[in-house]
């Protein structure tokens, strides 16, 4: 007889085939065997109720995304700014046949050029990329880091945050673009975009647009040749559905956004016939075996995992951050107002609990729409404000943030100058961006104020792990923790070709318990 436990044990070994047959008398189990078909064997073997074929961890997903990208598996780990997604952690990823963003987000040129410069060194060849974020307020720093990127040899950047093309991304995009020997078009220069709206989908999977083209013609950087080239590839053949995430997020549930953006891809490779097929991967929410298996059996080409991550010992963040993660629930997460979207109204999706972060910047975000200049707002309010946020005065914070946009972006400084209202949100926005570098640095005395980009997965994951030694912090590292996603994933996936035909398994005849990596080598042989 099949015992739970037995067969719990079977679906794990994910490198050999399951068949559940009936003995006679019970329902048993083998991994071994031969099948017939439509014979009279006169008696001989048992009746096959249901069979699950091997189904290897590095077989889930597209094998197109796999083979392009030189990966063993679909997974990849998201850039989390300000480098957070750290050199390390975009280093241990490329060894385990995983791609790992740099998170550049927020940083000045030269730390991004110094952290790209230790990673392609340390990985050589082996697969990798960079961030590059849309900077509606910073239009020269994008267009610096995107000229890093092409002068420094990264060819893969995950662009995020755009509301549209910009002609820094297109130029980066098409930058040497050519026709090999066998009359293919070759860009040497590739975009995983990381999207949640469907217009925004619709421009990255389109070519780049004529008016950018030929800004680009009369500047000199691409030729009109080039130009026509371009008109047949898309600005991104790989593009990451982003759900209800950490960060910058539009709180998307995935079970809804996910399939309208696969049947854009599919219409999009049916109007345009690029030479390269469109792919869609997924991110946000995946955080246990059941999300990543679910992305997969609904068509993602990959997944991309991003809190979970910032959990982990290789993340550019501190002992407390990691802490403060592992004790998340579901419901410990709020919206804020992003630093580098302010002025519009963007918001990030956050840690709730153990800070005041989204309280206090939202209390700014408020005072900013509701009065034209610093010395508008009342003397209590104030008063209040720089004994309990700023823990310093208005003219302080000025001084200090005049003195960091002089070097980074001195016409910011100076139209503070002359424009209060501006004055009063580079100064309001002083609080959001250090908040996120207390965060990561663990700035003694300013817990309450860290800024700690999170969503509900890091409770579903923490819920996962509850148990196992993945609960604790100091045992959480990247590699192991993806091992354990996708060899779960795998579990799940035959235990449901199982119940598609038919049979009926207990709870605990599934198992996708966390496991260390020499067990999952041996489960997947």
């Amino acid at each position: 007889m099949a015992r739970p436990r037995q067969l719990a044990e079977a679906l794990a070994h994910v490198g050999r085939p399951l068949y559940l047959i009936h003995n006679g008398e019970a329902l048993a189990w083998s991994d071994a065997g031969c099948i017939s078909f439509g014979t009279d064997r006169g008696g001989e073997g048992f009746p096959l109720r249901a069979a699950a074929h091997p189904c290897a961890p590095e077989n889930l997903g597209s094998a197109g995304f796999r083979r392009d990208h030189g990966l063993r598996f679909a997974y990849v780990a998201g850039a989390m700014a300000g480098g957070i997604g750290s050199p390390e952690l975009v280093e241990v990823m490329g060894r385990a046949g995983m791609l790992g963003f740099y998170g550049a987000a927020g940083l000045a040129p030269d730390v991004v050029e110094e952290a790209i410069y230790r990673i392609s060194t340390r990985l050589g060849d082996t697969p990798w990329g960079a961030n590059l974020i849309h900077s509606p307020y910073e239009p020269r720093l994008e267009e610096e880091v995107a000229d890093l990127y092409a002068r420094r040899g990264v060819h893969l950047v995950s662009a995020s945050a755009y509301l549209d093309l910009t002609l820094p991304l297109v130029r980066y995009r098409v930058r040497g673009i050519h026709v090999d020997a066998a009359g293919q078009v070759r860009t040497p220069n590739r975009v995983m975009a990381k999207v949640s709206r469907i217009e925004v989908a619709r421009k990255f999977f389109s070519p780049p647009p004529p008016d950018l083209l030929a800004e680009l013609v009369r500047a000199g950087d691409i030729s009109s040749e080039q130009a026509r080239l371009a008109e047949t590839i898309p600005v991104a053949q790989d593009l990451t559905v982003e759900a209800d995430s950490g960060g910058h997020t539009d709180n998307r549930p995935a079970l809804a956004v996910l399939p309208t953006m696969l049947a854009l891809r599919d219409r999009m490779q049916s109007e345009r016939s690029y030479d390269a097929a469109l792919r869609v991967g997924v991110a946000g929410g995946v955080a246990t075996p059941h999300a990543v298996a679910a992305s997969f059996a609904m068509g993602a080409d990959y997944v991309l995992t991003g809190s979970i991550n910032q959990a982990c010992l290789e993340a550019g963040t501190s002992d407390t951050v990691r802490r403060m993660l592992a004790e998340a629930e579901q419901a410990d997460v709020a919206m804020a107002p992003a630093a580098d979207m302010f002025e519009m109204g963007v918001k990030l999706q956050v840690l709730k609990r153990g800070t005041l972060f989204a309280m206090r910047a939202q209390k700014l975000h408020d005072l900013y729409l509701r009065w034209g200049s610093l010395e508008e707002i009342p003397a209590a309010e104030r008063a209040s404000l720089e004994r309990t946020v700023f823990r310093a005065t208005f003219e302080e914070i000025w001084a200090e943030t005049r003195a960091f946009w002089g070097t980074r972006d001195p016409e910011q400084a100076e139209r503070a100058q002359r424009d209060a209202k501006h004055r009063m949100a580079l100064v309001f926005r002083w609080y959001l961006g250090m908040s996120s570098r207390w965060a990561n640095c663990g700035e003694v005395g300013r817990e309450l104020d860290y800024q700690i980009w999170c969503g509900p997965s890091m409770g579903a994951f923490n819920e996962w792990t509850r148990g196992s030694f993945l609960e604790r912090p100091e045992a959480r590292r990247a590699v192991i923790v993806a091992r354990n996603l996708l060899h779960g994933a795998a579990i799940l996936s035959r235990a449901n070709a199982l119940r598609e035909q038919g049979a009926e398994l207990a709870a605990d005849c599934v198992d996708v318990r966390p496991r260390v990596l020499d067990e999952i080598e041996e489960l997947c042989a």
